[in-house]
């Protein structure tokens, strides 16, 4: 789901500011732990990517905050023994080529073994191929396009994991392109759908398979669309919409676009909902548009996190931490990343009779298919495409100017 500048930033713990250990070579599989410090424990650094600044720095901040807050605790529980765990994070800007610049900043680290990010599944595409080689953990929060984990024909039915060091905590969009289907045209009662997309590899992937199973239930695409990334002007699109007859719109993009898409198609006279997946659910969303986005529906992965028993600690913490953004959609998957990592690093180091490999690197992405815990969000485990099978989703409705549940449901392809 969510520019040319890389912004190196460090995370401030409660104890002070945390300086990066020694850069290292790039052995594949060849980083374990570095520096030992004055306690006596070895340093092991968990790198995030995520767009810290730009347009979607609502939910990149949100993600950055959710990973710092998950290894402050590990540290102060003492989570795994003889290790102290810092964060490096750094900003993609939702732009690729920035993306494949950290992944090889990352790689480049000798005490990084593993990496939370990054938002966008565009970026993601760029830096698979730079962790694998380097046989370093990547587990992201919030990508959703299949070919990430299930390579480029799972479509044809031809499911092939590309990298094994690639995995995630939220759902594929398989999964939520049908949920957002059934839901628009069963509960909702929608029958012609107009579908916009913003061309990018999340938004055309949604908007594809919601359309499939729209048609597939006996709906009616009426009319399809694409528009641009940071465009804002959208009236061409908005007047095919009202004279298409549709009742409803599915956007496959991100909420700077679509709040402004929504906004537009009103001011044209159509009166009708704007669906979207995840990268609409967010609060930017609504402030985007000038008129009233009520009625207006997303879905997202997971449940409501607020509603989530095992997600009231984190939220106390969270809160607790002072942190000045909120944790946004993803940020509760943010830390069970993190902490399928921790749990992968305590794993190993267990194993090696209390101290990080030298292999580190192979060695925890070989545990983390073996990760099983109760998170923030649910059960946490991988299958064997490195996907998450926790499968739950929530369709939400604008209502009175905010964000309101409507319907969660663990969903089945």
């Amino acid at each position: 789901m969510r520019h040319r500048s890389l912004i190196l930033l460090t995370s401030v713990l409660t104890t002070g500011a945390l300086t990066l250990t020694a850069c290292g070579s790039r052995d594949e599989g060849k980083s374990g732990g570095g520096d030992t410090n004055a306690g006596g424990t070895t340093t092991v650094v968990i790198g995030v990517d995520a767009p810290l600044t730009g347009s979607l720095s609502a939910l990149g901040m949100g993600i950055k905050n959710s990973a710092d807050l998950a290894i402050q605790i590990a540290n102060k529980n003492k989570e795994v023994p003889g290790v102290t765990f810092k964060m490096e994070a750094l900003d993609d800007q939702a732009v690729p080529a920035t993306g494949k610049a950290n992944a090889t900043k990352l790689v480049g680290m000798k005490d990084v073994l593993g990496v939370v990010g990054p938002l966008n599944s565009g970026v993601s595409q760029s830096m698979q191929a730079d962790f694998a080689r380097a046989n370093l953990t990547q587990i992201s929060p919030a990508n959703t396009s299949p070919s990430l984990s299930q390579g480029d024909n799972w479509g044809k039915g031809e499911k092939k994991r590309p990298f094994p060091t690639y995995f995630r905590t939220a759902t594929t969009d398989v999964i939520q392109g049908k949920f957002a289907a059934n839901y628009l045209f069963k509960d909702a009662g929608k029958k012609k759908v107009f579908v916009v997309n913003d061309k990018q590899t999340y938004g055309a992937g949604l908007a594809a398979i919601f359309s499939d199973e729209f048609k597939r239930l006996g709906g009616q695409v009426v009319g399809t669309d694409s528009v641009t990334v940071k465009e804002t002007d959208f009236s061409s699109t908005a007047t095919k919409i009202k004279g298409s007859g549709a009742d409803s719109v599915y956007f496959g993009g991100q909420y700077p676009e679509g709040g402004l898409l929504s906004d537009q198609i009103k001011k044209a006279g159509a009166k009708i909902p704007t669906m979207g997946g995840d990268a609409l659910y967010d609060p930017e969303f609504i402030k985007a548009s000038g008129e009233s986005n009520d009625g207006d529906l997303a879905t997202s992965v997971g449940y409501p996190i607020e509603k989530l028993p095992n997600a009231k600690k984190f939220i106390e913490d969270y809160k607790a931490a002072g942190y000045k953004e909120a944790y946004s959609a993803y940020g509760g998957y943010s830390y069970d990343a993190v902490w399928s990592i921790i749990q992968a690093v305590k794993a190993v180091v267990a194993d090696n009779g209390g101290k990080v490999p030298s292999d580190a690197r192979a060695k925890v992405t070989q545990a983390m298919a073996k990760v099983s815990f109760d998170g923030v969000t649910g059960t946490i485990s991988y299958d064997e495409f490195g996907d998450t099978t926790n499968k739950q989703l929530t369709v939400y409705t604008v209502k009175n100017g905010a964000w309101t549940d409507l319907k969660s449901e663990t969903f089945k392809d």
